[in-house]
């Protein structure tokens, strides 16, 4: 009896909260939208059987966890690739954010933004001093096992949680990822957004373009191919075989790795 009298106080103190939240709050709808479900096996980012995901441990399905996890207003000029905001009750990841002039209309930001349920990319445009609702995602540290398929298996290093995500969340950069390499991974809802290599990695030379015939002159780089098939302008003087530097950010050469 006791217990049914605390359900009943908990489920009344619930329709109080929704019914003084004023109309511009969440709706019952958003707060089960932003609300992290508990990993499965059915989802897109799964945990190994037999653990048990602490990331939703620390969740709860009350109206404060959706307000926890809304982000603040920024003007759009603040606004990040990677970043996530909410547009019209929609969740969009920024993959692209792009500064232009438009003459007498003033200076506007171009996004290129991901809708995080359906996977539709769109372009929106912004004033530079308009408000744009960001959205606040758990980072993960977590160490990269192995890849199979279009699935790359990851690691917790804190309780040996093994996760399992598409290998697209890495972009481009899913092509440096080695074994017990430091990986991040960024997700909302429960859902992996997006997935980021260490800026630098060390990479081993396969091949290096040979200088046409005839030409007298030396350039200072070649293109070199790169043991994970990238290639990249290395300097004339390195060998295939060598290690070296890579900037993943863009690709490019750093240093020789050091032996």
């Amino acid at each position: 009896m006791r217990a049914l009298k605390l359900l009943q106080l908990s489920n009344r103190f619930s329709r109080d909260l929704y019914s003084i939240a004023p109309s511009s709050s969440f709706s019952l709808h958003k707060v089960r939208t932003l609300a992290i479900p508990s990993f499965s096996s059915s989802s897109n980012f799964r945990s190994s059987p037999g653990h048990h995901s602490t990331f939703s441990d620390n969740l709860y399905g009350s109206p404060w966890s959706a307000v926890q996890r809304r982000g603040a207003k920024v003007n759009a000029i603040h606004v990040k690739p990677g970043n996530v905001i909410e547009k019209s009750g929609r969740i969009y990841q920024v993959l692209e954010a792009e500064h232009k002039q438009q003459g007498r209309g003033g200076a506007m930001m171009q996004l290129e933004l991901r809708d995080v349920d359906s996977g539709s990319k769109q372009s929106l445009r912004f004033g530079t001093e308009e408000a744009v609702e960001r959205v606040y995602v758990e980072e993960r540290s977590l160490t990269f096992l192995y890849t199979e398929g279009e699935m790359v298996y990851l690691m917790d290093p804190e309780n040996f949680e093994q996760l399992e995500v598409p290998l697209d969340t890495f972009g481009k950069a899913a092509a440096y990822l080695k074994e017990e390499m430091k990986v991040k991974l960024q997700l909302y809802d429960g859902r992996p957004l997006s997935g980021s290599v260490p800026r630098k990695v060390t990479c081993s030379i396969k091949e290096i373009q040979v200088n046409p015939k005839g030409t007298t002159i030396t350039p200072r780089y070649l293109k070199g191919l790169l043991d994970n098939g990238l290639s990249v302008q290395v300097p004339a003087y390195l060998e295939p075989g060598e290690e070296i530097v890579v900037n993943t950010d863009d690709n490019s050469f750093v240093s020789r790795a050091n032996k």
